[in-house]
């Protein structure tokens, strides 16, 4: 097998990405398309000119070996529990399941089947976050000692065609958002030790101001701003704050990492590129930093080419089942340390993803991904 053959499942607004970086990645080939709407499963399948397929049916394909789940949170585990009963590797879209329960499902199924597991968010490979992690690692702003981040919105129904499942048990600003920046920390600094935080929601309604639905309301199911504190097992603190209850523009950074000997700016971890900027202790300004890494543009679709190449030569992935469920244990810690106004400990922990190689673009993915 020179390439891993996968199937979409779910023809929403992201799989377009997917689909387009497809056509430049090593390592995996999309073939196949399924959504419970099969017009919009066909329309897809014509765009890309693959095959359009039931669910039930994807699932099963003889030709298919992974399953990439595009569907929204609350089907997540149903998805991948069927994809890997068939005998497939399975890589999602965030969060990796809505409870804890299903996420550990995935992973036991997984272990007793001998298949992988994969999850986004993959912006952590891309080149702003690897240049940073690679600052860090190599001592430029000395040791670690805090984080802080940030993401604060006025919320989807804005923008976004179909908000609903924003404000629903298992998303909201924490379980869509939060894994970037959550992801990121580990990547940075490895597995969290325990969190406490408080949670609130602004408004019980909101209203849909996005086409085509504006003027509808929606039930706000979920909190809609979380405040979380955590301390990294490596014994730095960091925090986190995300938000869907915010009027107009914040100008709070995205991430900023303190550390003995300097400050670190990173990107968005939402994005690829950077910027990326550091100031020393005696420096008078910041300065940017060159990325030392490539996939600066949007490249959705890095992490399951770094899962494709991990299966075609049996070896660890780095956006993998066990990093996204440590994510998915923070954010149900968060909530419950509101809850019970006490710090909470992490049930589980990971081992901090190994870095990609400097200097990683298309033209030498296969060639430097296969020698690792």
């Amino acid at each position: 097998m020179t390439n891993v053959k996968v199937g979409v499942v779910g023809c929403g607004v992201i799989s377009k990405i997917y689909l387009e970086n497809s056509k430049k990645f090593a390592g995996f080939d999309i073939v196949a398309c399924a959504d419970l709407d099969m017009a919009k499963a066909q329309s897809v399948a014509e765009t890309y000119e693959i095959r359009s397929l039931t669910v039930e049916e994807i699932v099963k394909d003889n030709e298919i070996d992974l399953i990439l789940n595009l569907t929204i949170p609350a089907a997540h585990a149903d998805v991948a529990l069927a994809a890997l009963e068939n005998g497939k590797h399975v890589y999602g879209e965030k969060p990796l399941a809505v409870t804890r329960e299903d996420g550990r499902k995935i992973l036991d199924k997984a272990k007793e089947t001998g298949l992988k597991v994969g999850s986004a968010p993959d912006t952590f490979l891309g080149g702003g976050l690897q240049t940073s992690r690679k600052l860090i690692d190599d001592g430029w702003i000395g040791r670690p000692i805090g984080a802080t981040a940030f993401m604060m919105s006025g919320g989807p129904e804005s923008w976004h065609p179909q908000p609903d499942f924003l404000y629903k048990h298992g998303a909201g600003p924490l379980f869509d958002m939060g894994p970037y920046y959550l992801t990121t920390y580990v990547n940075l600094f490895g597995p969290v030790k325990r969190v406490t935080g408080m949670t609130t929601k602004a408004h019980e309604e909101r209203l849909i101001t996005s086409q085509p639905r504006a003027g509808e309301k929606i039930t706000v199911e979920t909190p809609t701003s979380i405040y979380g504190l955590l301390e990294f097992e490596a014994g730095l603190v960091g925090s986190l704050l995300t938000s869907f209850d915010i009027a107009g523009d914040s100008t709070l950074p995205r991430i900023e990492v303190y550390g003995t000997e300097g400050t670190l700016i990173l990107p968005d971890p939402n994005t690829f590129g950077g910027p990326v900027k550091i100031k020393r202790v005696g420096s008078k300004d910041w300065a940017e930093v060159p990325l030392t890494h490539g996939f600066a543009e949007n490249s959705r679709g890095i992490g399951l080419a770094d899962m494709a190449f991990a299966i075609l030569h049996d070896r660890a992935h780095r956006a993998n089942g066990d990093l996204a469920y440590h994510v998915l244990d923070l954010m149900h810690s968060f909530g419950e340390a509101s809850d019970s106004g006490q710090h909470v400990t992490l049930q589980s922990t990971v081992e901090r993803p190994a870095a990609f190689p400097p200097a990683l673009q298309f033209e030498n993915l296969r060639e430097k991904l296969s020698n690792e």
